[in-house]
C-alpha cells in the first residue's frame, strides 16, 4: 500500500491511499490553514475508513515542491519520519513517481517574494 502527501499548495494538503491489491485508492484533501497541524489525522483518517492500519503502508510518495516554505517542509518531514519509523522507501517525485532504494527527500522551495 502507498500513501501520497502533498502540502505544496498554499490553500490545500492532500492524502492519497493507494493499495493495488484490494484496487483502492481514496484520497483527503483538507484547507491549508492548519494542515501542518492535520497532517497527521489525515493520514489516521484514510487508514481508518479504509480498514488499513499504520504498517500496512509499503512506500511513501511525497511532493517536494516547489511551494511555500512551511507547507513543502512539513509534507517532506512527516514523510522522511514516517518511512524512517516503518523502514519503507520515500519517493520525492512532483509526480510521485516510483520509489527506488530507502532514501531521505530534500525539498525544493519556491523562490521568496523578498529577494
Amino acid at each position: 500500500m502507498i500513501i501520497k502527501i502533498d502540502t505544496t499548495r498554499a490553500d490545500e494538503i492532500k492524502v492519497v491511499l493507494e493499495d493495488s491489491k484490494t484496487k483502492i485508492r481514496d484520497q483527503l484533501i483538507a484547507k491549508q490553514a492548519k494542515g501542518s497541524q492535520m497532517l497527521f489525522s489525515l493520514i489516521a483518517r484514510i487508514l481508518k475508513k479504509n480498514n488499513k492500519k499504520i504498517t500496512d503502508i509499503k512506500e511513501i510518495k511525497v511532493n517536494p515542491g516547489p511551494g511555500s516554505f512551511t507547507g513543502t517542509r512539513v509534507g517532506v518531514s512527516v514523510a522522511n519520519a514516517l518511512g524512517f519509523a516503518l523502514d519503507v522507501p520515500v519517493n520525492g517525485s512532483p509526480r510521485f513517481g516510483k520509489a527506488g532504494k530507502k532514501a531521505s527527500v530534500i525539498p525544493k522551495y519556491a523562490s521568496s517574494k523578498f529577494d
